[in-house]
This record gives structure tokens, sequence and C-alpha cells, in this order.
């Protein structure tokens, strides 16, 4: 999406089916700050916010995605330069949606070894693992489980705990989260 793309129509209430908004793609041509004015009209229309952002740039990516409201941050492999911006992703708990098979395939991470997802967790922020367009990464989301599992160690209670992240960080209305969240609670390892 560019910052030229069309506005949504002026409403105060969300289109049905539609529950939010995001940006992604490269972050250098269109930048979070461009899209100020549209984040703002979409929450006013009541769309959730969600924003790419510190995936292929620094830490000011993500400043920039909270600064125009997201709720979300995909990818956000950057944080981990800025210890403030750890700090307030920790204590607001936004949600993190990580991608790791992504990462490495589009080259933004260097090595699997060196992909923050664990030291995001250790930090006490809310970390979600993702499968980031399966066909085209060749990886399920059951895959980034398992690769959680298998290379950075991640003991099933944890996976258990970033599957109940995932829930919490959903638009789903609160009574399918509850639902959805004692089926992980449930879910025998």
């Amino acid at each position: 999406m560019h910052a030229s793309s069309p506005r949504p129509p002026h409403s105060s209430t969300s289109t049905p089916g539609v529950v939010g908004i995001g940006i992604g793609g490269n972050e250098l041509l269109g930048p979070a700050h461009e899209f100020r004015d549209l984040y703002a009209e979409a929450k006013a229309a009541g769309l959730h916010l969600t924003c790419h952002a510190g995936e292929n740039t620094g830490p000011q990516s993500i400043w920039a995605a909270l600064n125009i409201g997201a709720e979300r941050i995909g990818h956000a492999l950057s944080a981990q330069d800025d210890p403030d911006l750890i700090a307030i992703l920790a204590e607001r708990q936004i949600p993190l949606e990580l991608n790791v098979t992504s990462n490495l395939r589009t080259g933004c991470c260097p090595s699997l070894l060196e992909h923050p997802v664990k030291l995001y967790f250790e930090e006490g922020l809310m970390v979600t693992l993702n499968s980031d367009d399966p066909p085209f990464f060749g990886a399920t989301l059951l895959d980034e489980y398992l690769l959680a599992h298998r290379t950075f160690e991640f003991p099933l209670d944890q996976l258990r705990e970033i599957a109940a992240n995932s829930i919490e960080a959903s638009f789903l209305p609160p009574d399918r989260k509850l639902a959805l969240l004692g089926e992980v609670e449930r879910y025998g390892w």
C-alpha cells in the first residue's frame, strides 16, 4: 500500500467482514508516518490497526508504527536494537507477529540463530508465531511452531503460551477468544 492508496469510506462503523487494516512491504518505500491520517480514519471507523515495521529498517520504524496507533507489529526484527523500545513493547504488551522462516527467506534476518524470537519471549514481549504466506515461503504455521521448538528450544508449555498470545492478539470477539483459549488450555501436550 502506498500513501496515495484510496481512503476507506467515511463512516462510524466498520465495513461488514472487515475488522482492521495494515500496511506491509518495503518500509523504506512506504513509511508508517505517511499513513497517519488513513490510520486515524480507520480507527474512527472502528477498525483495528496493524503494521509491518522493523523488518528491513531500524527501530525508528517500529516507533513510527506505534505513533500512528498500530495495535500489532509485524516482524519487529530491529526492536532488539533499542532497549527503550523493548521496554515499551513489554510494558504495553504489543503483540509481535513473528515470521521466522519468512525473515530468513527474505534475507531480513541473516541467520536462523540471529532471529530474536527467543530473546523477545525471554524479555516478556507478547510473541506470536505466524506463517506469512505459506505457499510462497514454504512454511506452515505448524512448521513455525516446530522450528521454535527444535531450534530455539521452546518447551511445549511456552509454545502453548505463544498460541494463547495469538488468540489474545486476534481481533475476535471476547466470547470467541475465551472459547479458543479454553481449547488451548485443555490441549494435552
